[in-house]
Formats: structure tokens, C-alpha cells, sequence
């Protein structure tokens, strides 16, 4: 913590400088390196604060034989353990984006109605999560199958680290069920895919020339094609030199459409510029597997149920309660496991 401190101090010197947003790229970087050591230094102060009371609550308790007060004292280190536990987490998110806020899409594959309801069922689970922890989270688009259920979804969650929190939740999901939507009552498998991409800075520099860019506006459409607005508010953009297309139709104007949805394509050519300096170095390396894979996880409600990490083996046996956002065993399994591989490959 004392070389935090040191940090935390010359960056305080640095952001009282009268000229530091003459260069807004410097200031960006300035602000929010010193917004999350303060945060890293409050939570550890926190943390020694509670250990300490803990620690006065066990010494009252033993000295007047008190057995309520011990178990005050036990049910306090089991939080405090538990929290350590999710700092120490913390620790191995160290890639280059994973500070940053979280773009995540949500689309339906393999699987019909089943696949759409599924990937609604994705939706609010990771609603909810983020709801649990507090941290804000804002749809920009959603595209609604037409019998149940979403083809597709954009949203953020806007919180220290959520890329790298939720970047191991990428990858294809499996739902296996007894179908809602056949009469005769069935057993389907269906599959949704889950991308998760960080949320691009002013510092990144993604320029996207206009002449690059193809906008579109049309209605916004809810639930079973019933609009939700009378004006052509929504807007997709195609990016032509790439195929990519993105649209948003959840805020009020045109303009606010078009500003996220150009965040989004920022996002999206981040992520493929990363993904083809990764793909180079692998070349370089002469390793041109990808050691992720696709298929990730499995939620099973019949013939039991279970849900199941296909990569760390991390299950749980109640698939309610994981889709009602308790990620959190499986998000730091997954981060644990991605640190593993890449120790693995460094070797």
C-alpha cells in the first residue's frame, strides 16, 4: 500500500495542474489511474478497519466469556474472508482493457423459440447481476423474436473492471430443458452466445471517418413488432470497410441513438484490432490454437438440475438462483482459470 500512496500522491500533483486539460488524452488517463488507486486504497483501509474490529469483538468476547459476542465475531471474519477473498480476485485482473466498463451482446443461436427465450433469460440474469452489486447498467438494443424471447441485445454495465469481471463470461451458453413452447413436452437444447467487449476511452483513437460509415434510422419496435415509438428514432450503423453493424433504439432522439451506437462500433473495431495483434503473435509464436473454446457453460433443469462451467468444472445445483444474477462462484473461477491458462502459456 505505501507505493499506492506514493502514486496516489504524484497523480494528485498532476491532476491540480492549471494546464492538464490542454491535452485531454493525458488528463483522461491522469483522472482515472487516480480514481482507481484511491478506490484500491479505501477498499484495503476498509478491509484492515474490519479486520481490526473483528478483532476487539474476539477479545471482548474471550474476556467475559461471552459466547453471543464470539459469534459476532466468526459470522464478521466470514464476510471479511469472503470479501478478501473477491480482492484477491481482483488482483489477477491486470490485461490492458480489463479496467474498464463492460459492452456486452447477447444473441440467440441454435435452437428456435427456445434459443430466444434462453437468450432473454441471459439478459436479465446479467441484469440482475449487475443489479446485486450496484453497479449501473444501460440497454441500447434489443431485438425481440417474433413468437418469445430476443434475437439479439446490446447493454453496458459501468463499473471499475467490469471488462475484466465479465470477459470471462464469452463464449456459447447451453440451455437443456423440457421446452415451455412444444406441446409435447419435449426435451430441447438450445444455445445463445455471449460477447463481452470493453468500452472504448477518448484515448483509444478509433477514427471512423463518416465516409466509412453507412446511418440508417428507423422506428424502434418492442415485444411482438408493437412500436414503442411513433418517430424514426432508431439508427444501425454499417461500417463498410469491415461488414460491421450495430444499431441502438433505446434512448429518446436520433442523436443519442446514433452517439451509442457509434460507441459501440468503437468497441467492436477495438476488440478486432486486439484480436488480430493476438492473432499475430500466436503466428509468431507458431501457436495458432485458441485455448478458450467456445462452448462454456451448461444449464441443465431436466432430466436435473445443474449449472456447469465446461472450462474450470465450477457447478452449482440450483440454476434458479444463477439466473437470478449469483454469478459471482463462476466469474471468479473463470477468472482464476483464464489466469492459469495464460501462466500455463507463458511457460
Amino acid at each position: 500500500m505505501p507505493s499506492k500512496r506514493v502514486a496516489i500522491a504524484a497523480l494528485e500533483k498532476d491532476a491540480a495542474a492549471p494546464d492538464l486539460w490542454n491535452d485531454q488524452e493525458r488528463a483522461q488517463q491522469v483522472t482515472s489511474q487516480l480514481s482507481r488507486l484511491q478506490a484500491d486504497v479505501e477498499r484495503l483501509e476498509a478491509l484492515r478497519e474490519r479486520l481490526d474490529d473483528a478483532q476487539v469483538l474476539i477479545d471482548l468476547g474471550v474476556e467475559e466469556d461471552d459466547a453471543e459476542t464470539l459469534a459476532e465475531a466468526g459470522t464478521a471474519l466470514s464476510s471479511l474472508a469472503a470479501d478478501i477473498q473477491a480482492l484477491e480476485v481482483r488482483t489477477l485482473l491486470n490485461g490492458e482493457y480489463d479496467d474498464r466498463d463492460a459492452l456486452i451482446t447477447i444473441r440467440s443461436e441454435a435452437g428456435g423459440v427456445d434459443a430466444a427465450d434462453f437468450a432473454e433469460m441471459l439478459l436479465r440474469m446479467y441484469l440482475r447481476w449487475a443489479d446485486r452489486h450496484g453497479y449501473p447498467a444501460e440497454v441500447y438494443d434489443t431485438s425481440y423474436a417474433e413468437e418469445a424471447g430476443i434475437k439479439s441485445a446490446t447493454f453496458a454495465v459501468k463499473a471499475p473492471f467490469a471488462y475484466g469481471t465479465l470477459s470471462v463470461e464469452q463464449g456459447t451458453h447451453r440451455l437443456v430443458r423440457i421446452s415451455p413452447f412444444d406441446n409435447q413436452g419435449r426435451r430441447q437444447t438450445s444455445f445463445a452466445g455471449v460477447e463481452v467487449l470493453p468500452v472504448t476511452q477518448e484515448a483509444d483513437h478509433i477514427d471512423i471517418p463518416e465516409a466509412d460509415i453507412r446511418v440508417d434510422v428507423f422506428r424502434s419496435s418492442g415485444p411482438g413488432g408493437q412500436s414503442v415509438n411513433t418517430t424514426d428514432s432508431a439508427v444501425r450503423i454499417t461500417h463498410l470497410p469491415t461488414g460491421l453493424v450495430v444499431s441502438c433504439q433505446n434512448e429518446k432522439s436520433q442523436l443519442q441513438n446514433k452517439a451509442a451506437a457509434l460507441r459501440v462500433l468503437q468497441s467492436r473495431l477495438l476488440e478486432r484490432a486486439r484480436e488480430e495483434r493476438e492473432a499475430e503473435m500466436r503466428q509468431l509464436k507458431g501457436d495458432g490454437g485458441n485455448s478458450w473454446g467456445s462452448q462454456m457453460r451448461s444449464y441443465v433443469l431436466h432430466p436435473y438440475q445443474m449449472v456447469k462451467d465446461l472450462r474450470t468444472d465450477f457447478e452449482v445445483g440450483n440454476p434458479s438462483a444463477v439466473f437470478d444474477g449469483d454469478l459471482d462462484g463462476f466469474i471468479d473461477a473463470g477468472i482464476r482459470w483464464r489466469r492459469q491458462q495464460a501462466d500455463r502459456s507463458e511457460n
